[in-house]
């Protein structure tokens, strides 16, 4: 399990669980390495102003971590973490490897909108 301040994301039914149950979703799938965490970071300062998405992570050699890695928008990614973003349990935007909080926010504010 990732030592992080988001939810974890631990088998792929909680995956699920977590698309079906939630509009909104990004999931970064990483390690704790430097490249993740200031991703984590990022996502973690966010909850609290968009609070119609919800932030997971997911560690990337856990087997549950199949379902972000086998996506055809991860298909291409050499780097970490993948960030996947889900709308209606279905993709929308993907990344790989660090992103910066305006690239974050750019995607958020594009695919699920700004927060009120």
């Amino acid at each position: 399990m990732l030592r992080t301040n988001l939810e974890h994301l631990e088998t792929e039914d909680t995956l699920k669980a977590a698309l079906k149950e939630h509009e909104n979703v990004m999931i970064s799938c990483g390690r704790m390495g430097p490249m993740c965490l200031p991703v984590y970071a990022i996502m973690d300062g966010l909850k609290e102003n968009y609070e119609h998405v919800k932030f997971f992570d997911q560690d990337f050699d856990g087997p549950a971590a199949s379902f972000i890695r086998s996506l055809p928008q991860c298909a291409g990614f050499m780097g970490l973490p993948f960030t996947v973003y889900f709308k209606n349990s279905e993709p929308v935007a993907a990344t790989s490897s660090i992103q910066t909080r305006e690239q974050v926010v750019t995607i958020l504010d594009r695919e699920f909108g700004k927060p009120e």
